[in-house]
Formats: C-alpha cells, structure tokens, sequence
C-alpha cells in the first residue's frame, strides 16, 4: 500500500458499450475498441497526446498480426512515440492485472501518467487451421519445392476432417474441459441450485437495467464508430423484461439434466474499457480530483481439475489481508460474474467456517456478504463479458460509485481459466 505523493490514483475512464459478438460491433476488433474507449478516457481527463507515460492492456483473444495490442493502440491514438507500451494476458483477470501493474509503476515512480485498460472481440477471434497443415505445408515455404514435395504433402492433408479449420473452444489445456463444465461440477458440488442460479441471474439483469434507467452508465460508456458509419452508443445485452418463467424454459448448456443455461452465463461479448492512472501529485497538479486508489490486490492459482473457478474466494481474503480489513469493513464487494453458478459458489465458500479451515488456514470464515452491497449495477451476466476488459469496467464503476455515494470502500474479485483468481481493494480518495 502506497502513501503520500506517489499513490496510484484512478482519474477517470471510459468502456465501450458491450454488445452481443457478431452483433453491432463485429467490425471493430479489439485494437479499435481499446482505442475508442482510451481516447474517450483521455478527453475526459483533459489528457493531450503528449501526456501519458505508458500504456497497459489487457487482452486474452489477441491478434497474431499484432499482439501487442497496448502498442498498436498507443501509435492509433497518436500518442507521443516515446510513450512505452505492453501487453498482458491473464484470461479473465487481464483488465485488472493491467491496472494493478500500471499501479505498481506510478508507486515505483517509474511512471506519473499511465492509460491501462482491457478489450476483447470474440467476433474477431481468429480461426486457425490445424497444425498438421501447418507441418505439412512448412517444407514448401522452405527453398524451392520439388514435385516429390507436393505429392508429400498431399498424401499427408488426409483425411478431410483432420485438415479442416475447427471452431475455437475455451477449454483447459490442462483438463480439456470447457469452463461451463467446470461451473457444472461447482454447481453440484457447493449444492447451487438451477432455481438459485436463475434467481441470481435475473437480480443482475434487474439492476443493471435500473443503472442505465437513470442514467448511471452514462458519464462512463463511449459512443463507438463502426467502419460503415453506424453509432454504438448503449449496451446491448441487458434484459430489462426477463423473469424467472422465461429463465426456466431455457435448456442446459454444458450437462444433460445439468443447471447452467444461457440465462445464467455470460454471454460472448465485445468491448474495451480504460481506465486513467495517475501518482496522486500529479493528478492534483493538474487539477484532477481522484476518485479511488488501488488499496491493495492478490491473485492466487488453483488446481484446474479441482474447483477451476474458486480463485476469488482465495484472493479475496488476501487482498483483504493486505489492505487491513475485514469483509465487514467493505462497503461495496463487485465479482465477476461468469455463471451465476461460481458467483454462488464463492459467496458459499466465503461464509464457510469449514472452508477458511481446509483452504485459508483460518478459524473463522471470511464472513457473509451483503446482498445490497453485492454487484450493486449488475454484472457479467447482465452486462456482457468482454474477456480482457471486465477487470477495468468493474474499477471504474466501482471507483465512481465511491466518489458519487461517498462510500470508502469496494472488493473486487475475478476467476479466470487456468484455475486463476484475483482481487483488489479500493479506497475512495477525499
């Protein structure tokens, strides 16, 4: 935790409006849209081009052309060249880890100014041919191919099916499972019920819909361009009119007489969110009112094969740790919401005695959580989840309900594929 001049504060940000993939914004791949909500952030905090020290991006679909998406988004919004630029990539958590990275420079004094953020374009995730193609086709871009060479390579693209480009699928390497079946088995095994999981569902989609009812949404999404001219500018996932009935008839996913549905995962979304940091001085020179810091963070990995999708409920209590507090102390607590399934599960696991024993090596549980404190404009079921951008769209809504109720404190925590979990705490800033 930093103090004095050098603490790292959020100034402001901005996210697209998350939308369906293969919807509104299929054109626009996760470049342009880290682009369209970083020069939205940066109007808002009166940031010129030559202002900012580095950038931070978090992505998980990143395109082989260019990878190092932080980069290419700096050269597009024309910062000065001098401005370093990465990438990083920790599923689910990316969005944070880039922010609680840029945190940790501007507290290092390696940076005064840094842009930080996440996006994601399912729509334009790539599609890649199998890499027997590829071995097999590699001796013809190898000097100049003989005859022999193409019949070689012909008799090895057979047969048909094992040459043809499949659909990506987000699974384990690991375990091979995909993270809807990881959810299935949470489900059983912490005892969440369908009926629970729809419950939780719909209380996400009813409270984000009331956010943007009145208006909360709108100092933070950015109005995107599409190629052909058409303006973005609301989400587009929220369901207003859903209920329980409809939640009901929708069919298991993952399992045959399984619990996971549609209605109660996060749909593949696209989108990109930023957030601007600063070392405090700075942003009081400049006149800027800080609206949170980062107070402490954790992340922790979990086995895969065991409960994929638990890492919040480590995390959480170590960011605590770290930050000085108790689950009580916190005013507001934001956690991604992949499946209401895990959501459940973790909130299960915090309340549990047995657990702090078995897994935190703790005599007490972590404690109960606050139904009203908990994802208080909704979350990812509601509002999409843009795989690298979900960490910075939960700082920044959280860093603006701090400033805008007064409230001064909020836990934030994140499951990510590959058995990851991770957390932060936020801090309002007087």
């Amino acid at each position: 935790m930093a103090h004095g001049d050098r603490r790292a504060v959020v100034v402001t940000g901005a996210r697209t409006p998350f939308v369906k993939a293969f919807g509104e914004l299929t054109k626009v791949d996760s470049i342009a849209l880290g682009v369209a909500a970083s020069r939205a952030a940066l109007a808002k905090a009166g940031l010129g081009v030559r202002d900012v020290d580095a950038v931070v991006w978090g992505g998980v679909i990143l395109p082989s052309g260019s990878p190092n998406v932080g980069r290419e988004i700096a050269l597009d919004l024309g910062l000065d060249p001098r401005a370093e630029a990465m990438t990083v990539t920790r599923a689910c958590a990316s969005g944070l880890q880039a922010i609680t990275l840029a945190a940790a420079a501007i507290e290092r004094g390696e940076a005064d100014v840094v842009l930080c953020g996440g996006s994601d374009s399912t729509s334009n995730a790539e599609i890649k041919l199998p890499q027997k193609v590829v071995h097999a086709l590699a001796p013809l871009a190898l000097g100049k191919p003989k005859p022999s060479d193409y019949a070689a390579v012909l008799a090895q693209l057979w047969p048909i099916s094992d040459i043809l480009p499949r659909q990506p699928r987000i699974a384990e390497r690991s375990t091979g499972e995909v993270m809807g079946e990881a959810a299935e088995r949470m489900a059983t095994r912490n005892g969440i019920s369908r009926e629970a999981q729809d419950a939780f569902a719909l209380a996400s989609h009813q409270k984000a819909a009331a956010a943007i009812a009145s208006g909360r949404f709108d100092d933070e999404v950015a109005r995107v361009t599409t190629p052909d001219g058409r303006s973005v500018h609301a989400d587009g996932l929220v369901r207003a009119d859903s209920s329980l009935e409809r939640l009901a008839k929708l069919r298991p996913v993952f399992a045959k007489g399984g619990t996971i549905t549609a209605g109660n995962a996060s749909p593949l979304t696209d989108g990109g969110a930023a957030v601007v940091l600063m070392s405090e001085a700075k942003a009081r020179s400049l006149g800027l009112g800080p609206r949170a810091a980062l107070r402490s963070w954790a992340y922790v990995g979990v086995d895969p094969a065991d409960q994929l999708l638990m890492g919040p409920a480590l995390a959480m209590p170590k960011a605590l740790e770290r930050a000085g507090l108790e689950l009580g102390d916190i005013d507001l607590v934001d956690l991604h919401e992949a499946f209401a399934a895990q959501v459940l599960s973790i909130l299960k696991m915090l309340g549990s005695e047995a657990f702090a024993k078995a897994r935190l090596g703790r005599d007490t549980a972590v404690g109960e959580v606050d139904p009203a404190r908990l994802n208080v404009h909704g979350g990812s079921l509601a509002l999409g989840h843009p795989f690298g951008a979900t960490g910075a769209r939960m700082v920044l809504t959280m860093a603006n309900e701090l400033a805008r109720t007064g409230k001064q404190t909020a836990l934030l925590g994140i499951c990510a594929a590959g058995g990851l979990g991770a957390a932060a705490v936020l801090e309002r800033v007087a």
